[in-house]
């Protein structure tokens, strides 16, 4: 087995799980999805190439949590929101949930070593730009790790 770390930290983050409607909740710890979306950004997948997405849904993942953070709450209000049916909502409200000042390392576990070489090198030079589940949640340290690459070592040992 071959490992990729990742370098998750930063002000926000967001790791959305059972999100509906007005209510936007977080996990205390990254999702799977949530870092597959991450990855996805840095390759430069669209969402619609469903190939690409199950070969990267095999990999296994794992979470160290260096720094939990702290979980808070915004209040949000937007106005004239654009309703599905068409039309305009004069007003949207919306709780959402973030996890503040959190750290993570990440582990991406394959067999396919070349898959993690890619995964590694589009994080240094991401296609499109990184977050955190949400726009405005940035990486506050870079993502990619210099020597994040591990092969022949399983994902219970990097972490």
């Amino acid at each position: 087995m071959n490992t990729l770390l990742l370098r998750l930290v930063g002000p926000m983050q967001s790791w959305g799980l059972q999100s509906h409607f007005g209510v936007r909740d977080t996990g205390r710890e990254p999702s799977k999805s949530g870092v597959l979306g991450l990855v996805c950004a840095a390759l430069g997948i669209p969402r619609e190439d469903d190939h690409t997405l199950e070969i990267l849904s095999i990999l296994r993942m794992g979470v160290r949590v260096d720094r939990e953070g702290r979980l808070q709450r915004d209040y949000h209000t937007a106005t004239n929101v654009l309703k599905a049916g068409g039309g305009l909502k004069d007003t949207e409200l919306s709780t959402r949930y973030y996890l503040a000042d959190a750290a993570f390392l990440v582990g991406l576990e394959s067999v396919e070593i070349d898959l993690l070489v890619k995964i590694h090198q589009s994080l240094a030079n991401p296609t499109w730009p990184l977050y955190f589940g949400r726009k405005a949640f940035v990486p506050g340290l870079p993502v990619h790790l210099e020597d994040g690459l591990l092969p022949e070592v399983c994902l219970e040992d990097a972490l």
